[in-house]
C-alpha cells in the first residue's frame, strides 16, 4: 500500500479542524452548563467532595425487578438537603442495578442516613460492590495544579529535544501535532462529558502526558527518515521525500499502534471502572497521534517547505529581473 498523502492534505486538515472545532464547541457549552461550569466535567479528584457509587443486590428476591427511577434518587437527594448533586446510573449486569452520586462532602452519619433513604426507595444494595470516596477541595485544587504544571514541563523538553536535534520547522510542527493529539482527546472527552456524563480524573492528566511521548516518538522516526533522505536527495521534491518517508515507516506505525491498542482494549474491557476511561483516553490519543505524525506533521512540513522554496525563487525572479531593468 502507498500512500499519496500530500496530494489530499487539504482533506486531512479539514477532517482535524472538524473534529477539534466540535471539541471546542463542547468545552464551550461545557462551560456554560450549571452542571459542569468546566470545559470538561471534573470528577472528584479535582473538585473535592463525596462520591457514593451504590448498587443494588440482585441476589434478593424481586430486588431488582423494577428499573432504578432517577427522579426518585433526586427526591431522596433533595430531602437529604443535596439537592444540587450529580446523580447518573450505572449498569451492572447489562443493566442499570445501580447509582453514582458526587456531591459535597460527607460525614460518616449523613452517608448512611443518605444510603438508608435510597435503599428504602429502589431497593437493598450490596455492602462487597458499593464504594464511597471522599477528597478535600484543597487536595483537587493541587491535583489539578500538578497535573497542568506537568504538562506544561513535559512541553517545553519536548520542544527543546526537537528544537537541537532537527530543524526549528521540524520542531514547530511537530509541537502543532501535539497540540492537535491534544486537542482531540480533550475534545472527545468534553463531548462524552456532556452525552454520556464521563469524568475526568487525574489518571486522565497522566494520560495527557503519556499520549505526547507516544505521538512525538512517531512524529521523530518519520522526520528522521525525512532528514535523510534529504540529505542523500537534496534536490528532490520534498513532496515526494516526505511520501516516500511515510512510506517506508508506514508498516512500523501500523504495527506499533495495534499492539499497542490490543493491550489498551483488554484493559479497557476487562481492567475494571478505575481503568476504564484511562485506557479509553490512551485509545484516543493514540489514534490521535498516529493520524497526525502521518497526515498533520509531514504535510504541514511539506507546505511550509514548498512556500518557502516558491518564496526563494520569486525574490531570486524579481532581483534579477530588477537587475535587468
Amino acid at each position: 500500500m502507498t500512500l499519496n498523502i500530500n496530494k489530499s492534505r487539504s482533506l486531512w486538515w479539514t477532517i482535524s479542524a472538524a473534529v477539534i472545532l466540535s471539541g471546542i464547541i463542547s468545552m464551550v457549552i461545557s462551560w456554560q452548563n450549571p452542571n459542569i461550569k468546566a470545559p470538561l466535567r471534573p470528577g472528584l479528584d479535582f473538585i473535592g467532595g463525596t462520591r457514593l457509587q451504590l448498587v443494588r443486590d440482585c441476589s434478593l428476591p424481586g430486588n431488582c425487578n423494577q428499573p432504578i427511577d432517577i427522579n426518585a434518587i433526586r427526591e431522596v437527594a433533595k430531602a437529604e438537603g443535596l439537592g444540587d448533586s450529580s446523580i447518573q446510573l450505572i449498569s451492572e449486569n447489562g443493566q442499570e442495578n445501580g447509582i453514582t452520586i458526587r456531591t459535597k462532602n460527607l460525614g460518616t452519619d449523613q452517608r448512611t442516613k443518605l444510603q438508608n433513604a435510597l435503599s428504602e426507595k429502589i431497593g437493598a444494595f450490596d455492602p462487597q460492590k458499593n464504594q464511597i470516596d471522599s477528597v478535600g477541595p484543597t487536595l483537587g485544587q493541587e491535583l489539578f495544579r500538578s497535573g497542568v504544571l506537568a504538562l506544561i514541563v513535559s512541553f517545553i523538553g519536548i520542544i527543546i529535544y526537537l528544537a537541537v536535534r532537527f530543524q526549528w520547522d521540524y520542531a514547530a510542527f511537530a509541537i502543532v501535532a501535539l497540540f492537535h493529539d491534544i486537542l482531540v482527546t480533550v475534545g472527545v472527552f468534553s463531548i462524552l462529558g456532556l452525552v454520556a456524563g464521563i469524568e475526568v480524573d487525574s489518571l486522565f492528566i497522566v494520560a495527557l502526558l503519556t499520549i505526547t511521548g507516544f505521538s512525538v516518538n512517531d512524529t521523530v522516526v518519520i522526520y528522521d527518515r525525512i532528514r535523510e533522505t534529504l540529505k542523500m536527495n537534496p534536490d528532490r521534491p520534498i513532496a515526494e521525500i516526505v511520501d516516500d518517508a511515510v512510506n517506508q515507516t508506514l508498516s512500523r506505525s501500523i504495527n506499533t499502534s495495534l499492539t499497542t491498542m490490543l493491550s489498551l482494549f483488554a484493559i479497557f474491557l476487562f481492567g475494571g471502572e478505575t481503568l476504564k476511561y484511562f485506557s479509553l483516553a490512551l485509545i484516543v490519543g493514540f489514534l490521535a497521534g498516529v493520524y497526525s505524525s502521518i497526515f498533520i506533521a509531514s504535510t504541514l512540513l511539506t507546505w511550509w517547505r514548498e512556500r518557502n522554496e516558491k518564496y526563494t525563487i520569486d525574490t531570486i525572479d524579481t532581483s534579477i529581473s530588477s537587475q535587468d531593468g
